[in-house]
Parts: C-alpha cells; structure tokens; sequence
C-alpha cells in the first residue's frame, strides 16, 4: 500500500487479521514487573522482527509490544487523535505520518527530545526528514524511514531522461506523433499525491506556499510558477486518461501495462515491475524527478515517519529508549531491505548490503539531500484539504485567480482553531 506521505509498506495476512480484531483490543499491558512499551504503527510485513531484535537486546527490561494501525492513512491519524485526546495511558511510541508532527506537537500530545536521545536521534540523519520532526525549534520525534520519487522511463523509446518538465513534455509529444507509447504517468487524483506534485512544482521553483514559521499563505511568484507547469502538463494531452483518477498503484500499474513513456512515482514500483512486468522492468531505468528550469535540479516532496512518545505514556524514559532502537541504523537497514522503506540516516546507503535491494539509491539520496517537505504547520490537514481541493482538476487551473484563491483559503485554514478529529 502508500500512505498518502509515500511510504510503501506490505500488509501481511496475519496483519490484517490482527486490524480485524480491533484497535483497542490488542494493548499490551505490563507482565512479570517487565513494562510494556506499546508501539503503535502502520502495517510493515517485517516490523515485528525489528521489535523482537530490540526486545531481545533489552534483555527484560522493557518489552515492545507491536500494535498495528489501519491500513489508511487517515484512518490511522483519527485512531491516535481520539486516543490521545482521552489522554490514554496505553500508548506509548507512536508512528506518525511526517505531516503530523507539528500538529501533534502543538496539541501537546508529544513529549520534547532532549539531551542524549535528541543527539542519538540526530547524528548522521538526514536535514529533511529530521525538520519534518521539528516543531517550534525544538525536537519532537525521531524520523524512521523517508522516501522519495522518481523519474523512471523506458529506454526503448527515450535515449536520455528529461532534466526539466519541458523537456519531458516535449519528448512525450514527440513520441506520440510517431505512434509510440508517449504517456507521462503520475497521480493527478483530489487527495495528497497531488498536492505532494504540486509541492515538488513549487519547490523546484524557488517558490513558498508558506511562510517559514507556517503561519502566513505566501503563494508567491514560484507557487505560480508551479500552477502554471501543473496546468500545462495536465492539458498538453500526454496524460493518461484517468490522469484525474490516478493515486499510487494505479500510475504503477498504467504504466507495467505498457501505457506510458515516462512515470512519476515512489521507488515501490520497482520491485513490483520486476515481478509483475519482468519485460517490461528489463527496458526500465531511472533518474533524478525533472525540474523546472535547465541547470537547477529538482527539489522533490519527501515523505516517511517519525517515532514520537506520547505525553501519557506510562514509561516515557523507556519509551524514547525503545524508540532509538526500532530506528537505529541497522534496523532501518533492514526495514529498507526487506520492506521498501528508505532510510534517514545518511550512512546507511553507503552499506554494499543496500545496493542489491536499492539500484537507485544513489539517486534516492541526492534527492534527500536536498528535498522539500510539505508545509510545515499543526493545520496540514486542513491545508492539505483544501489544496487538493482547489488544484482538482489541473488542467483547469488559472494560474493568477488559483493562486488568490489559494491563498485566501489557505490562510482561513491556517486560522482555524483545534485539532481536526
């Protein structure tokens, strides 16, 4: 599956059998003087080995508990808002979606890395997922895993990839006046993956949906910019048909059928081709996302998660013990190995361990080291909402109007008072 924050993560069955019986069923709760660590986090097929590890190296002094969360995205988030906000006692690690932290640090739901832990949880990670886990200055989670995507395009019908959206445009127009597959496949549905393209537009062009304390709609010259490249991408007849349709696995799969010349998306999509399109996966490569303007590389939206401890947690000091552990550099190596999910200490892709599951690592990385988060503010989910909302559908974008509009909406969203349930 992808969360609307991009990060791949397989259920298994025994996972979804665990969601069935319900969120509230399953706490764990202290045994034999042994406190239990409840670790609530979205479905990944191999976490539990990562918990054990860590179980085992605590050696009775704590024991992690794996609660899994729903499948969606959304549905996780209201789970822990409404927990959190009954101030439950039986959670205690929590696995958020990089565009919460600052809401719920500002709910002070989350307790403060300080000292020791906070240095543990910055060495060697990477700039951008460590500010998505910041919140007024200070830190309020540690980031597990990030992601990021890319351009991949087939080499039988591209000789070199395009450096700018231009270009890929131009290419593709080419290669459909000659009668060849030309399609330049991405996710244009109202929800999160397309404001993340957006975000990645405005990024690349130098520009600022918000100010950089996230309290003012800025929508400035390079946010217009990017409306005006949305816009001509999505009516300059290179999409695929269910352009206004398509999320994740859907452009994953438009493009395994044969339908695309060019595909934007998460680096999920590569093990998947080598399985379901081996051919096709043969004739497949991939590059840096395409920028704006020739000559300044892109600067593309990460996704991820952090690990926070909750403010009523029962064994805070434990918990951020515990926390350090499931997101130490061999356990993220593990977990980007055998689930997908790339990791934010920097010298992890350096291991040769990496290179087997990761081919594209390298250029996972340069993206990392100089990518863009979304706005950062506690009202991202209403932010988010009404961005979608108003891009949808591209081609019908006025630059100029969109951008009032926009920033007339955003800034009524920004002021909005509490937290969405």
């Amino acid at each position: 599956m992808v969360t609307h924050a991009g990060t791949w993560v397989r259920a298994t069955a025994a996972a979804v059998a665990l969601l069935l019986l319900g969120p509230m069923t399953a706490c764990g709760s202290d045994e034999g003087g042994v406190p239990t660590i409840n670790f609530y986090y979205a479905q990944e097929q191999n976490l539990q080995k990562v918990v054990d590890d860590c179980n085992a190296e605590a050696a009775g002094k704590y024991r992690i508990s794996y609660q899994v969360l729903p499948r969606s995205a959304d549905d996780q988030r209201v789970q822990m808002v409404r927990r959190l906000a009954a101030e439950d006692s039986g959670m205690d690690i929590l696995g958020l979606d990089i565009t919460w932290t600052q809401e719920f640090a500002s709910a002070d739901w989350i307790l403060e890395w300080t000292g020791a832990n906070k240095s543990e949880a910055e060495q060697g990670t990477l700039a951008g997922p460590l500010e998505s886990a910041e919140y007024d200055g200070k830190l309020y989670a540690a980031p597990k895993n990030t992601n990021v995507q890319l351009l991949w395009y087939r080499t039988d019908l591209v000789q070199q990839p395009p450096t700018t959206w231009d270009q890929m445009i131009q290419q593709a127009l080419e290669l459909k006046q000659q009668g060849k597959p030309y399609q330049i496949i991405t996710m244009g549905a109202q929800y999160e993956g397309l404001v993340v393209l957006y975000n990645t537009l405005v990024a690349s062009a130098g520009g600022h949906i918000l100010n950089d304390d996230g309290t003012k709609a800025v929508f400035d010259e390079g946010a217009v910019r990017g409306l005006e490249i949305l816009q001509k991408f999505a009516s300059a007849g290179v999409t695929h048909p269910s352009f206004t349709n398509t999320i994740e696995d859907d452009a994953r799969l438009q493009f395994q059928n044969g339908d695309g010349a060019f595909e934007l998306n998460w680096p999920f999509v590569y093990p998947a081709m080598q399985e379901g399109a081996p051919d096709l996966a043969a004739k497949v490569k991939w590059a840096r996302y395409p920028g704006v303007d020739s000559g300044t590389p892109s600067k593309v939206t990460i996704g991820g998660y952090n690990l926070a401890v909750s403010k009523y947690s029962k064994h805070p000091d434990l918990s951020f013990e515990a926390a350090l552990c499931l997101r130490n550099a061999e356990h993220q190596k593990f977990s980007a190995i055998n689930d997908g999910v790339p990791p934010t200490i920097e010298s992890v892709y350096a291991d040769p361990e990496m290179t087997k599951a990761y081919p594209m690592k390298d250029e996972i990385l340069a993206e990392l080291r100089d990518a863009a988060n979304r706005p950062l503010t506690p009202a991202y989910q209403n932010v988010s909402t009404v961005m979608s909302a108003t891009l949808s559908p591209p081609a019908s974008i006025n630059p100029e109007k969109t951008a009032k509009e926009l920033r007339g909406s955003i800034q009524d969203a920004l002021e909005s008072k509490g937290v969405l349930p």
